[in-house]
């Protein structure tokens, strides 16, 4: 019985988990489009106009920070929410949707990160980048293509600024909002199964009482 409430208090944690996610994610993507009004996806216009967010648009400093701080919180709550759910051994086929949700929103603000790093042009994040696009050479087959897809075919420069920043904008963003969305589903409708059984079970007992 002990273990059961156990279960059911870790199930209510991932349904507030699932609500914190979608919150985060939609601060990101709102503070995003915002910031998107002014940003220049250049290899000179990005460290210029983020600045001029900062210093010189009204508010921009605290847009710029809630987007930096949401897309970091992301990635931590969605790692815990796969701890809470593993421990609440939630392994059921029911669950499948929410596992998966779950699992491909994580890779997804994982992906939004990471494409973010050279989007400020700064020399810590240009060089991080460089050290990746090694990585991603260093691959079988398909390293090679890859780069040059990210790049531009060459070096690190403007192009490579601009298909960094249509990933991050109009692919993976749209990707993390529509799983986000689809996880909050999830776990909701395991909230209504959770609910039903409770009331399966009151109502079992009522009877053996009477």
């Amino acid at each position: 019985m002990q273990s059961t409430q156990f279960d059911r208090i870790l199930r209510r944690i991932a349904t507030i988990l699932s609500v914190v996610i979608l919150s985060l994610c939609l601060i990101y993507v709102s503070t995003g489009i915002l910031l998107s009004f002014y940003y220049e996806p250049t290899a000179g216009g990005a460290y210029n106009s983020l600045r001029m967010i900062d210093t010189e648009v009204a508010y921009g400093w605290l847009f710029h920070r809630a987007h930096d701080i949401a897309g970091n919180t992301m990635i931590a709550i969605a790692l815990m929410q796969i701890v809470v759910m593993f421990l609440g051994r939630q392994f059921r086929r029911s669950w499948l949707f929410a596992w998966v949700s779950c699992i491909l929103f994580t890779l997804s603000a994982i992906g939004l990160d990471w494409t973010a790093m050279i989007l400020d042009w700064t020399q810590e994040g240009y060089w991080r980048f460089n050290i990746e696009l090694g990585n991603i050479q260093a691959i079988p087959v398909i390293g090679t293509q890859l780069r040059d897809i990210l790049t531009g075919g060459g070096a690190i420069s403007s192009i490579t600024v601009e298909h960094l920043y249509t990933l991050h904008s109009y692919i993976i963003s749209l990707a993390a909002i529509t799983l986000a969305v689809l996880h909050f589903a999830a776990l909701m409708w395991q909230e209504r199964q959770m609910y039903a059984e409770g009331q399966t079970q009151l109502a079992g007992t009522s009877l053996a009482e009477s």
